[in-house]
């Protein structure tokens, strides 16, 4: 007999924004936004792993880079996939930016985020604070409302500005919505502002993870790739093969 799943509200805030929701159903937790607009999915037996595969393909994006050290997160939500890269990354120095200030507080209290003293939390819109950033190895672009992707996510000076806040062989990761033909949401622009010189790896929630070098002279090493996901699945608990197998080149 199938169990009933119980869904309980363990948290509701109301911000300037609208409205933010912590549930939880069996061992899992769920941050929402709006009416039942779901951000993050936690399990709370480990809150480093995760659920989604378009989270798994930017942690794929993050191990396009061979040893970072730094890490910037624009976009906070669970704080899963901040996590995940506390975790298995080699990084010392994790900055993360969110707009709404119940998000953070959300995280600690009901959704695992840990007080590593390896994150620091900026509470404040991303295309104001992106230029007093350090620059990092690692960029993480996660920005969504209510209604899907911010502005943000289409916006030529704050992409732009994005890639220059890069380390030397930095590397971008963009959650990017697709469209109805399997493209990540504003091609054209990506394309004509990243002069075609990024790779694509769409996932089966219709999203398209962009990864997006620091320059036109740097090169995804695929077999780098693959070969530093082998060797993390033990740790990790699956396999990202099967993800890395459908990057594609910018299209």
């Amino acid at each position: 007999m199938l169990r009933e799943r119980v869904e309980r509200v363990l948290a509701e805030v109301h911000d300037a924004w609208g409205m933010i929701r912590v549930l939880e159903v069996d061992d899992y937790r769920f941050l929402e936004f709006g009416d039942a607009i779901e951000q993050s999915c936690v399990f709370t037996a480990d809150p480093s792993w995760l659920e989604y595969d378009y989270t798994r393909a930017m942690l794929i994006g993050a191990l396009c880079h061979p040893q970072p050290d730094s890490a910037l997160f624009l976009g906070l939500g669970a704080g899963t996939l901040t996590q995940a890269c506390l975790r298995f990354l080699p990084v010392e120095d994790v900055e993360c930016i969110e707009l709404r200030p119940a998000v953070p507080h959300l995280a600690h209290e009901y959704l695992g985020l840990d007080d590593d003293p390896r994150l620091y939390i900026r509470v404040g819109d991303a295309l104001e604070l992106l230029d007093t950033a350090e620059s990092a190895d690692l960029i993480f672009v996660d920005l969504y409302t209510d209604f899907g992707p911010a502005p943000a996510h289409l916006a030529w000076g704050f992409l732009e500005n994005c890639q220059k806040r890069l380390s030397p062989g930095g590397w971008l990761i963009i959650n990017q919505w697709a469209d109805d033909h399997g493209k990540p949401l504003g091609a054209a622009l990506l394309r004509g502002l990243y002069h075609r010189h990024y790779w694509e790896l769409p996932v089966k929630e219709g999203n398209v993870i962009l990864m997006v070098p620091a320059d036109l002279d740097q090169h995804l090493d695929l077999a780098g790739l693959s070969a530093r996901a082998e060797a993390l699945a033990p740790r990790l608990g699956y396999s990202l093969q099967s993800l890395i197998g459908a990057i594609r080149p910018a299209t």
